[in-house]
């Protein structure tokens, strides 16, 4: 019962339209080192790029304007580890990053957005301490938090992943978009890392119920005409790992949802 929502009416305009849907390439990092997993398990790591800025600069040199950067370290220590990175990212390009892994506390927010940061995701902190979010919401606004809706079997998950709790994604969801939740970052881990698709009946689903939101698509992105389709639909992002560090999508291709 926690989750049901206020009884504050929301209605659902849809702001969806054609523009091009943001193409936001993702850096994993463990040891400040550019990483991918499968399905979110830390021991099927796998090491890309031992600088990420190199990766960041290279996503920046074809146009992309857009960063996931994920602190999976922090996601596991509950604190913001690899801010030095965040650093060195948003010091050396024009990136807009946002951010997520780690944080749990209003100090690891603040830390976030002094080190570059243009927008935090907010996951497992936003099932265990819903007033700290409604707070940074009401302190950065709604255009600096983006909600991480990470969801396995139809639940929420939390903590890089590692646990799932009773909550259902639509209670989440629910609960999130009555409080101003403008951004959400939607993840099915059973298709994260694993190059199979993306999951775009739910995504579908949480559209035709929450047009309003400005969806992000993540896990399973892999391929051009899959990033087409999730435009044709309305997403307002999505986010791309995997399938750039194993050339199944290549940055020149990625230049058809770069605005001219």
């Amino acid at each position: 019962m926690l989750w049901k929502t206020s009884a504050r009416q929301h209605v659902n305009t849809s702001t969806q339209s054609n523009k091009k849907m943001k193409v936001i390439p993702a850096i994993d990092l463990i040891d400040g080192k550019c990483v991918r997993l499968s399905q979110g398990d830390y021991n099927t790591k796998k090491i890309y790029n031992k600088d990420p800025l190199e990766v960041a600069k290279d996503f920046e040199s074809i146009g992309i304007t857009n960063l996931h950067l994920v602190d999976l370290d922090g996601a596991k220590a509950r604190h913001i580890v690899n801010h030095e990175v965040l650093k060195t990212i948003s010091s050396n390009t024009n990136l807009n990053i946002d951010f997520g892994g780690g944080i749990k506390s209003d100090m690891d927010i603040e830390l976030a957005f002094a080190s570059g940061a243009k927008q935090i995701t907010a996951g497992t902190v936003a099932v265990n301490n819903k007033s700290m979010v409604l707070n940074w919401l009401k302190k950065y606004s709604a255009e600096k938090i983006i909600l991480g809706a990470d969801v396995k079997d139809g639940k929420i998950a939390i903590q890089g992943w590692q646990s799932k709790t009773t909550i259902s994604l639509w209670d989440f969801l629910d609960y999130y978009t009555q409080e101003g939740i403008k951004y959400v970052i939607c993840t099915d881990i059973s298709k994260d890392g694993m190059l199979a698709g993306s999951s775009v009946e739910l995504y579908a689903d949480i559209l035709k119920k929450h047009p309003q939101l400005k969806l992000i698509a993540s896990g399973g992105v892999s391929s051009i005409s899959e990033m087409k389709e999730l435009e044709r639909m309305g997403l307002y992002g999505a986010i791309v790992g995997k399938a750039i560090y194993e050339n199944k999508i290549h940055l020149e291709d990625l230049k058809a949802f770069i605005k001219s």
